[in-house]
């Protein structure tokens, strides 16, 4: 099975190290990184999809961050 996530964060070092992490545990970057104003908090956000094969069948209750 292929598992996807959408990684996002405040754009500071914490996205980049959230991203590095999930590097660190076989996820693989997929596609280009996005950026976007936050308005209503006055910050750029920041969001990289990320996916993995993964062992068994998809089910809603899984926790993507700890395949």
């Amino acid at each position: 099975m292929k598992a996807y996530r959408l990684l996002t964060e405040d754009d500071t070092s914490v996205f980049c190290h959230k991203v590095s992490e999930a590097l660190s545990k076989g996820w693989v970057l997929y596609g280009e990184p996005v950026y976007a104003f936050d308005a209503a908090r006055g910050v750029m956000r920041c969001g990289q999809a990320v996916v993995k094969e993964a062992a068994g069948d998809y089910s809603a209750e899984m926790k993507l961050g700890q395949l």
